[in-house]
């Protein structure tokens, strides 16, 4: 069974940062391209950011893009996203997914909330 647990969110002032882990289970995480998506209050979801299998090439969303760090550690089966120089709109909730044979995962979130 795929899992995938994210923690790492919270509460923190515009200008903060963030790192946020997900812990990945159930399947070969080193076999798979691993993504974070968003979603804010009352707004659909929202593509962040993509890392290939070995984690050499890394894709952003303009909206993240010099601000935002996506990783993996594959001996670990974790995937990682650190966030610098948080803004109010990154106000979200923080999710991990990986697509197995066809089907898309994603976890429970983690929520981010950038506020003073």
């Amino acid at each position: 069974e795929v899992q995938l647990v994210e923690s790492g969110g919270g509460l923190v002032q515009p200008g903060g940062a963030l790192r946020l882990s997900c812990a990945a289970s159930g399947f070969t995480f080193g076999s798979y391209a691993m993504i974070w998506v968003r979603q804010a209050p009352g707004k659909g979801p929202e593509w962040v950011s993509t890392v290939d299998i070995g984690g050499g090439s890394t894709y952003y969303a303009d909206s993240v893009k010099g601000r935002f760090t996506i990783s993996r550690d594959n001996a670990k089966n974790t995937l990682y996203l650190q966030m610098n120089s948080l803004k109010p709109e990154d106000t979200a909730v923080y999710y991990c997914k990986v697509t197995v044979s066809g089907s898309s995962y994603r976890g429970q979130g983690t929520q981010v909330t950038v506020s003073s």
